[in-house]
């Protein structure tokens, strides 16, 4: 009897030896792949950031451009173009 007992003490360490190390196991692929998600977050974040910039750069320019063609298409502005051009 002392054997069967013995086995079943040796066995049951074992499965608690193995359900602790894949417990651990598990921990440590969830802590990783809450890292990576927190990373990727991150750099999406600074895409975003880059890309709202270049939007409100290229909206500027935009508004710029736009306040450059009423002025030529104004009367005035096409009189002083074409005094720079030669014509008088």
């Amino acid at each position: 009897m002392s054997k069967g007992t013995s086995m079943s003490e040796e066995k049951a360490k074992r499965i608690v030896i193995g359900a602790t190390a894949a417990g651990v196991l598990l921990v440590i692929v969830l802590v990783v792949i809450l890292v990576v998600q927190f990373v990727q977050m991150g750099v999406r974040q600074r895409k975003l950031d880059e890309i709202k910039t270049a939007q409100d750069t290229y909206r500027q320019k935009l508004e710029s451009r736009e306040r450059d063609l009423e002025w030529y298409e104004s009367w005035f502005g096409m009189y002083n173009e074409a005094l720079k051009q030669g014509y008088n």
